[in-house]
């Protein structure tokens, strides 16, 4: 792709409204989101340092001194230990109420720096720029920040919208393929949720989905769902929910492996199990629910997860965000692109349908 492709701009509405900006060669757009900054703390995950490097020459360029703060990989970063260190590096740069926090990297990254950002001073200007297809579509846009605990992923964080989300598809370039395609599981939730045609693309041609020109056109669909629902829903209070789709299962899941699995791999499974609830329920039509296995083995991603698992993947579902009081709530759909909720299902349908997850 060429830096001089043209730069998308999706808003994200509501109380501090923001621009997605998704295009080719955007790192130079962060200096005008961080204008006024005097200090931007950098906070990267070291495979990222190139890309770090880089953010932090552009910032001084722009006179911003950067501070670069390294931090573990993927979900081990993701904890209150090293959101602790990383306000210790602020305070010793005595960071002020103008001063930004800059996340480069996946997810992980972005929702580590937002939370740094969220709670530092009560609240401080970030800015993800997102080097991940999973981060593009999914954690940079929206605002949620957040670190994982004991209990589980997520359950500490903070509603903290960003100044604005860099997703530089150049960054994609050197993402393995693997991660790319665990990346769409979360495109292919705003199909199922939102919008049928990303669904179209893939079956049309599920090699091509990886490929820049599709690609970019998944990316900028799934991100205009994203910023839809989170425009008319920031904290989560109604219509938000659905972005959970596949997800109440997939945190278990992940939890269980002791975060070793990718967060796409999961999401893909526990798409297939929100399915296989609906259906059961008598909520969705046999064809539509068939129809996420299949798009989902098209593109290579796991639809399956291991029967002895279950006690452990029921016990950790009890403690998700969605859950009220001891009753379990789920995201499913009454049919293509019209999700609801599913309040206190029974145990032996819930049993049921991880049978079908298992098999």
């Amino acid at each position: 792709m060429s830096e001089n492709d043209e730069v998308t701009r999706i808003p994200v509405g509501g109380e501090r409204a923001y621009d997605v900006l998704v295009g080719s060669g955007l790192l130079g757009e962060l200096p005008r989101l961080v204008d006024g900054a005097v200090r931007a703390a950098v906070l990267y995950a070291p495979p990222l340092k190139p890309h770090a490097d880089e953010i932090a020459h552009l910032l001084a360029d722009a006179g911003v001194t950067p501070l670069p703060i390294d931090m573990p990989d993927a979900e081990a970063g993701k904890t209150v230990d090293v959101a602790a260190h990383c306000w210790d590096q602020l305070g010793a740069a005595g960071f002020t109420r103008t001063d930004v926090v800059v996340g480069v990297g996946g997810g992980a990254v972005t929702d580590l720096a937002g939370f740094v950002a969220a709670c530092w001073l009560r609240g401080v200007r970030w800015v993800p720029v997102s080097t991940s297809l999973l981060g593009m579509v999914d954690a940079a846009v929206g605002g949620k920040t957040g670190i994982n605990t004991a209990a589980g992923k997520n359950l500490v964080g903070a509603f903290h919208p960003p100044a604005g989300v860099l997703c530089d598809l150049a960054l994609l370039d050197t993402l393995p393929h693997v991660d790319l395609v665990a990346g769409l599981a979360e495109v292919v939730k705003c199909g199922f949720i939102a919008d049928p045609a990303i669904l179209d693309l893939i079956e049309g041609d599920p090699v091509t989905a990886t490929h820049a020109r599709t690609l970019r056109e998944l990316v900028e669909r799934a991100i205009r769902v994203k910023a839809h629902v989170v425009s008319n829903d920031l904290r989560e209070s109604g219509l938000r929910e659905i972005l959970n789709y596949g997800h109440t299962l997939a945190h278990a899941v992940e939890k269980v492996e002791k975060y070793g699995w990718r967060h796409g791999h999961a999401v893909s499974v526990g798409l297939v199990y929100a399915a296989a609830l609906g259906r059961l329920s008598g909520r969705l039509d046999e064809a539509t629910a068939a129809r996420h296995r299949r798009v989902l083995e098209a593109l290579g991603l796991p639809t399956s997860y291991r029967a002895d698992a279950w006690p452990d993947l029921l016990a950790t579902m009890r403690v998700d965000k969605k859950a009220r009081g001891s009753m379990l709530r789920f995201v499913v759909l009454d049919g293509l692109a019209k999700p609801s909720t599913l309040d206190g299902p029974d145990d032996s349908l819930l049993a049921a349908a991880y049978a079908e997850v298992s098999a």
